[in-house]
């Protein structure tokens, strides 16, 4: 059997968002609530995709009473950053520059954020 991967799911960066805006560690509960506010879904299915985020490295459990209380094992800006790096290397051979120019090329990015873009840019050199 090959190994789970490390990468998030769309369903798991849904999940760790979730968790990311929480301040407090939470149940499986907790999550399941906030996420059936949005769409249906099963409390089975979100107690799994919890525990594989866990097995995956993103989460941290103890027990409490009878209920698993999970909390964010890494801060959002280093999954984030790895995530990033990780889409790089596997669609643009490790090069940030093509995605810039696709970035650009596409106009997804408004007047304010090219100014913001070139005055980091400025401050980098």
């Amino acid at each position: 059997m090959r190994p789970k991967a490390v990468t998030l799911t769309a369903h798991e960066l849904e999940l760790m968002k979730i968790v990311w805006r929480r301040d407090d560690p939470f149940t499986v509960r907790e999550i399941y609530e906030e996420l059936r506010e949005q769409r249906p879904i099963a409390y089975t299915t979100v107690m799994t995709n919890l525990k594989t985020l866990e097995q995956k490295g993103y989460l941290k459990s103890t027990q409490q009473d009878r209920a698993h209380v999970y909390r964010p094992a890494r801060p959002k800006q280093q999954v984030m950053r790895e995530m990033v790096r990780d889409f790089v290397t596997r669609v643009f051979n490790g090069s940030g520059r093509p995605l810039v120019l696709h970035l650009l090329e596409e106009e997804h990015l408004s007047e304010a954020d090219l100014r913001d873009i070139a005055r980091m840019m400025g401050k980098k050199r």
